[in-house]
């Protein structure tokens, strides 16, 4: 970053502790200590430790540090699983201002959001987003993008056609920086961390009912050290920014429908996602749900079909570019807590996960805007304990939702639209006898029924 700031030099310890003082000063409640803000804080802020410990532990070569770091990965996940499991029982949420007004506020987001496109764009991408670019480019160019053997899928098509955009400026780049997939990299890094952060303003704004609690949530989001430090995995930031904006658009399911497909088809997590959705919106809602999941399933399978070049490359990329090999079989060469010598503990592991998934989507039958969030929260941090490769550490999966949930209010009148048929699919019925138009009535027949009415005219008396 000195090539910029010029003297400027902040490593990872250094922002964390910098940030902690920040946080601390703008959103802990002195005059509330054991106040459900405060305990949430905690647990946030004990993310950090446990990534610099793994950092630490690989830089040294230290394997019994490393797996010291993932225990403390798993056991503060596992405090944020409880947290959103039991969050909406916490029914009263009184909402509780920041240490700081909003002017501060946006300042202090503005000024953030700067250091850290800064820092991305001083840093050297990641692999995985410069593998999506190129992956991009030959899409446009319509080549094969299949893989070596020894090489793995890091995310899905869907990453892919997000990033043609980055892959038609890297050819007009690179004839002016001579470096135009790194600079398209960093155009889709800060792309990717402004959805978040737009995402969660329009969500405070639309449904929050005011954009204080959106301010509060992007200034967290972009002050947490675990955002600093991937700040330029792009196909990490891409899920949970589609995810925010679905639930942004919850009234429209086919908006909604197609943000989660292209969220399905970038990683394998909003998949689970996928039966809260659908109990959400109950039976009409859900149909257009499922009908935008689809367009954007055959939109995907058009992309791989017209990159593979016979049909067992397209099978083998239907199947794992979504990462279902390395996430749900037994993968012998993961990194990370599940070894090759635990991976068969990692089975009742997921079992647990599937019925925790299947109890969200059962109960309670008519959902809200709360549970809706707080759960697809529950199973996206849910996800982190069975994943093979280097679970736990992707925090940035599940970071906007679990502000969002923290900082949303009881949103108990936030329930489900109540859709009308779609005009192309409305029964034209024939008009009954009751809507029929009344014929003319002859004015010397309307004046006497009027008189009649009104008692003008007497009855003979009859005997």
């Amino acid at each position: 970053m000195d090539e910029i700031l010029t003297g400027y030099d902040v490593n990872e310890p250094t922002w964390f502790y910098l940030s902690f003082l920040l946080i601390t000063a703008v959103f802990f409640k002195f005059g509330r200590i054991w106040s459900l803000r405060n305990i949430d804080l905690v647990l946030l802020l004990l993310i950090s430790p446990g990534l610099l410990i793994l950092q630490r532990g690989d830089d040294i070569g230290d394997g019994a540090l490393k797996d010291y770091g993932y225990v403390w990965m798993f056991s503060i996940t596992g405090l944020l699983l409880v947290r959103m499991f039991f969050d909406t029982a916490l029914t009263r949420r009184p909402q509780l201002g920041q240490n700081l007004n909003t002017a501060g506020m946006s300042f202090l987001c503005l000024a953030t959001f700067l250091f850290l496109m800064t820092k991305a764009m001083t840093e050297e991408p990641a692999p995985s987003t410069l593998q999506s670019i190129h992956r991009a480019q030959k899409i446009l160019e319509r080549q094969d993008t299949s893989l070596a053997d020894d090489q793995e899928r890091d995310a899905g098509p869907a990453a892919d056609l997000l990033n043609t955009g980055a892959a038609v400026a890297k050819d007009v780049l690179e004839e002016g920086t001579g470096d135009g997939e790194r600079v398209a990299a960093v155009i889709m890094a800060i792309a990717a961390h402004l959805a978040v952060v737009l995402g969660l303003l329009f969500l405070a704004r639309l449904h929050f009912g005011s954009l204080e609690p959106g301010l509060a949530m992007v200034c967290l989001y972009l002050l947490l050290p675990c955002t600093a430090y991937d700040v330029g995995n792009v196909v990490h930031v891409l899920p949970p920014a589609l995810i925010i904006w679905a639930l942004t658009a919850y009234r429209r399911p086919l908006v909604s429908g197609a943000l989660m497909g292209l969220a399905c088809g970038t990683l394998i997590f909003p998949i689970f996602l996928l039966p809260i959705w659908l109990a959400f919106y109950g039976r009409r809602g859900a149909l257009r749900f499922m009908a935008a999941l689809g367009l954007i399933a055959l939109l995907l399978l058009g992309t791989l079909a017209v990159t593979s070049v016979d049909m067992h490359s397209f099978m083998e990329k239907a199947w794992g570019q979504l990462g279902v090999s390395q996430g749900l079989l037994t993968n012998p060469v993961a990194d990370g807590f599940w070894e090759a010598r635990l991976s068969a503990y990692r089975i009742p592991v997921m079992v647990t996960f599937g019925v925790m998934v299947a109890s969200m989507t059962i109960w309670p039958r008519t959902k809200t805007l709360a549970h809706l969030m707080s759960y697809s929260a529950a199973i996206v941090v849910g996800t982190q304990f069975w994943y093979p490769n280097e679970g736990g550490i992707y925090v940035l999966w599940y970071l906007p939702l679990l502000l969002a949930v923290m900082f949303r209010p009881a949103l108990l009148k936030e329930t489900p639209p109540e859709l009308k048929p779609l005009p192309w699919f409305k029964k034209s019925r024939p008009k009954s006898r009751d809507n029929a138009t009344p014929t003319t009535a002859h004015p010397a027949a309307k004046g006497s029924t009027q008189a009649l009415a009104t008692g003008m005219i007497r009855r003979p008396f009859l005997r």
